[in-house]
C-alpha cells in the first residue's frame, strides 16, 4: 500500500554548481522505502551516498525528479518527528548538556520540558549513557558523543531513521553498540532504517543492500515494493 511507503524517489538527481563546473552527485535515483525496511547503502567515498541520504531526509531538494513521503506528509513536517538522521559527526550543541541535547527534538516538537527530559533519559539509558546526562559535549569522548547523537535521533521514535557512516569514527566495541541501538530500535518501532556504510560488519546486519556507484543507485531486485 502507498500508505506504507515512508519515502519515494522518482528519477531524483542532484547537481551541484552550474555550467562546465557542475558536478552530478546523484543521477536519477528511483527507489521506495517502506515501513520496516532495513537497508544498507554501500559504495566508495564520493559515490553519492550522503547526498542521497540528504534527499531521502528532506534536507536537500533534487535538482530534477521528485522525492516525497507518502506515509509521513509534506517535507516541512518531517522534522522534528517522523524523520531522524544520524550524521558522520555527532553535531551536538556545545552549550547544552547531554540530556538537553537529546531532549531537544521533543522540545522542538512542542512536548513539555519535563516529559522531554524523561524521554531523553530513557534514550540515554538504552545506549548505556545515563550517567553522562549532565556533561557538556566537550567533556565526552568521540565515541560517547556519537552515541549521544544516536540517542537524540531515537528519542522521537522516528518512522524513517537514516544514518550516515555512524560507526566510521568509532572503535569496534562502540560501533557495535551503535549498530545494536539502531537495529533494535527499528525492530521495536517498525521504522524504516537506512544506513550508509563502508563496513561489511554493519551492512551484514541489514536485510537489503543497495549500492551507489558514481552517483547511480543500484537497488536490490529482491526488495518488494507496493505501487
Amino acid at each position: 500500500m502507498t500508505t506504507d511507503i515512508v519515502v519515494r524517489c522518482e528519477d531524483a538527481a542532484r547537481t551541484f554548481g552550474r555550467g562546465a563546473g557542475s558536478v552530478v552527485a546523484v543521477h536519477g535515483a528511483t527507489c521506495r522505502i517502506a515501513a520496516g525496511d532495513r537497508i544498507a547503502l554501500t559504495g566508495p567515498s564520493g559515490s553519492g551516498k550522503s547526498t542521497l541520504l540528504h534527499l531521502l531526509a528532506g534536507l536537500d531538494e533534487p535538482t530534477t525528479g521528485t522525492v516525497d513521503w507518502p506515509a509521513l506528509g509534506p517535507r516541512r513536517m518531517l522534522r522534528p518527528g517522523p524523520v531522524a538522521v544520524v550524521f558522520q559527526a555527532p553535531s551536538l550543541l556545545p552549550l547544552l548538556d547531554v540530556t538537553e541535547n537529546v531532549a531537544l527534538p521533543l522540545v522542538l516538537a512542542g512536548i513539555d520540558e519535563a516529559t522531554a527530559r524523561t524521554g531523553a533519559q530513557a534514550a540515554l539509558e538504552r545506549l548505556g549513557l545515563d550517567d553522562l546526562g549532565d556533561r557538556l559535549p566537550e567533556e565526552l569522548s568521540g565515541g560517547q558523543a556519537q552515541r549521544v547523537a544516536v540517542a537524540r535521533a531515537l528519542v522521537g521514535q522516528p518512522r524513517l531513521l537514516l544514518a550516515d557512516e555512524p560507526t566510521g569514527q568509532l572503535d569496534h566495541v562502540t560501533g557495535t553498540q551503535v549498530v545494536d541501538a539502531l537495529v533494535d530500535t527499528a525492530a521495536h518501532t517498525g521504522c524504516a532504517l537506512v544506513v550508509a556504510t563502508h563496513d561489511p560488519a554493519v551492512s551484514d546486519r541489514l536485510a537489503v543492500t543497495w549500492r551507489m556507484v558514481d552517483g547511480r543507485l543500484r537497488t536490490s531486485e529482491a526488495l518488494s515494493w507496493s505501487a
